[in-house]
C-alpha cells in the first residue's frame, strides 16, 4: 500500500477515504458549470459570486457538492467562453462586486447541457440503481 494512503482502515481527519475525495472533486468540476448556468439562467437579474453560492446552499446539498473556491474559476471560464458576461459595480458594504449574467450562447449551452445531464443521469441510474 502506498504511504500517502495511510494505514489500512484509518480514514483522514475529514472522515472521507482519499478515493471518495478524488471522485467528488472530479464529479464536481463538471456539474459546477451546469449549476452556474442553471442558477443564472433562472435569475431575473445578474448575480454576484456570494449570492450565487448562497442559492446553491439553499438547495440543501449544494454547499457540500460545489465548493465556494471552485465557483470563481468556473465563472471566469464560462465568461471567457462567451456563456456569461459580467459587470463590476460599486458596493456600499465593501469592495466592488462583479455581477454575472447569462448570455444567449449561455442559454443555448444550458439547454444542451441539461439534455446531456438527463441522459447521463438516466444511464447511471440504470447502471447503479436509481431513484425509487
Amino acid at each position: 500500500m502506498e504511504a500517502s494512503k495511510g494505514a489500512p482502515g484509518v480514514l483522514p481527519e475529514d472522515g472521507q477515504p482519499p478515493e471518495d475525495r478524488k471522485f467528488r472533486r472530479e464529479l464536481s468540476s463538471g456539474i459546477t458549470a451546469l449549476a452556474l448556468l442553471g442558477i443564472l439562467g433562472g435569475a431575473r437579474t445578474p448575480l454576484y459570486g456570494y449570492s450565487i453560492a448562497k442559492r446553491m446552499e439553499e438547495t440543501g446539498e449544494g454547499a457540500r457538492i460545489v465548493k465556494h473556491g471552485t465557483l470563481y474559476p468556473v465563472l471566469r471560464s464560462l465568461e471567457a467562453a462567451g456563456l456569461l458576461d459580467s459587470t463590476v459595480e460599486p458596493s456600499v458594504a465593501g469592495p466592488p462586486r462583479r455581477y454575472y449574467g447569462i448570455t444567449d450562447a449561455g442559454r443555448a449551452a444550458l439547454e444542451r447541457w441539461r439534455g446531456i445531464w438527463m441522459e447521463t443521469a438516466a444511464f447511471m441510474d440504470g447502471l447503479i440503481g436509481g431513484r425509487g
